[in-house]
């Protein structure tokens, strides 16, 4: 069920010129929809796709980027948009084959977030792979979806490579207010297990937006931890202290960004710009920069969290900026630099700017380089202050889901 959109621009922008409504949606008719919503199934929503670039060298070679790798961003496109399949599956049950036009449903379905997308082994370019994923969890008016890509065929066991989150939600197409979502059937103890991590997954989103430090000040321990790095590398004129193979490097020094005209041929069902392609051109600007920073060829780690503030027309001028937030060390990975890139819609008139999302990423580099002297970001200000602390909180939840992966 693809998510782009079917129709043409022409036919799009002919539905979209204004029309006169003799009377408004009759809230009956939507309650009556509503009352008839039955439950499904956890099994009904799964849906999976296979890319084959074990066996189609000529579709590898579409996503193959430059060190001979798969380009994992290409990848982010897909997901979101089997993120997308798997939610509207849910609502319209599992014999839907293609979406049609939303309007003939009267309802439509946006992502919340992206909670979170981990690598949990490498991807293997001469073996076929698999991304699949269903619904474990339905709140009132809104949707789990758990993906997850696995590495199958070539004679080798199957190997899954990057398990994700996505947060949907289903609003009414007259009214867009929230729209209830049919519930699930919870039928096994392994349905049940993963209902309870969906709900888990949405209570601890909860707490992380009420911990934000865009709410709440640091914790006396984090405080304590962001003086002693400030007395460490932010008073010196060097900046490294006594030691001699650190570089500091001012957070503000590493922003990096790219100003893009929004075409039609990159819009979804909803005839607003794709996310997954916004998902793409995020995480190639943030690799740039990971790789700038680190100076050498970085391995992904995890995409941390992207939140959805407002969709993205078409044809605007879309201002992608990116910066290094934390950088680190850990026994396995001579450095780890946490990226954000954060989406702006730019107003061509006025000049002024309206965020539409924020992603945040984690890149490392596996091999230490011969003499390599280890930069750090030290933010100098106290808004960049707090962006050092939430890239260390998304490192440290980062490492515990690598270690529980390796015990």
């Amino acid at each position: 069920m693809p998510m782009r959109s079917p129709i043409l621009w022409s036919e799009a922008l002919l539905n979209a010129a204004p029309k006169t409504f003799t009377s408004s949606a009759d809230p009956t008719k939507s309650n009556a929809v509503q009352d008839s919503i039955v439950p499904r199934n956890m099994h009904d929503s799964y849906s999976e796709v296979i890319m084959p670039f074990g066996s189609d060298a000529r579709l590898l070679e579409q996503y193959t980027n430059a060190s001979g790798g798969i380009r994992t961003g290409k990848l982010m496109e897909h997901l979101d948009s089997l993120a997308g399949s798997i939610a509207y599956k849910h609502m319209l049950g599992p014999d839907v084959q293609t979406l049609g036009r939303i309007q003939q449903h009267g309802f439509y379905i946006v992502t919340a977030s992206v909670d979170r997308l981990d690598m949990l082994a490498p991807l293997n370019s001469a073996r076929d792979l698999r991304l699949s994923g269903q619904v474990i969890y339905t709140g009132k008016s809104s949707m789990e979806v758990a993906v997850k890509m696995e590495s199958i065929g070539n004679g080798q066991p199957e190997e899954t490579v990057l398990i994700g989150r996505f947060s949907m939600v289903c609003r009414d197409a007259n009214t867009h207010r929230a729209r209830a979502v049919n519930p699930l059937i919870i039928s096994t103890p392994e349905e049940k297990s993963l209902y309870s991590l969906g709900e888990h997954m949405k209570e601890r989103r909860k707490s992380l937006a009420l911990r934000s430090l865009s709410r709440v000040p640091p914790s006396s321990a984090e405080a304590q931890e962001l003086h002693s790095f400030y007395l460490q590398y932010g008073q010196n004129e060097n900046g490294n202290g006594s030691d001699a193979s650190v570089e500091r490097v001012w957070m503000g020094d590493t922003h990096l960004e790219k100003c893009m005209l929004m075409f039609p041929q990159e819009r979804n069902v909803h005839q607003k710009i794709f996310g997954g392609y916004l998902m793409r051109l995020a995480y190639e600007l943030g690799f740039t920069n990971a790789s700038m920073f680190t100076r050498g060829h970085v391995k992904f780690l995890s995409l941390d969290g992207i939140s959805f503030a407002r969709p993205v027309p078409i044809g605007c001028i879309l201002r992608l900026t990116s910066q290094i937030l934390h950088t680190t060390t850990s026994p396995q990975y001579p450095i780890i630099a946490h990226v954000g890139v954060k989406a702006n819609v730019v107003d061509v008139k006025t000049g002024s700017e309206q965020t539409t999302n924020d992603f945040r990423f984690t890149w490392c580099q596996e091999h230490r380089i011969e003499n390599q002297i280890m930069r750090k970001v030290v933010p100098k200000t106290y808004k960049e202050a707090m962006l050092w602390l939430e890239g260390k909180r998304a490192l440290e939840v980062g490492a515990e889901i690598r270690g529980l992966r390796t015990k």
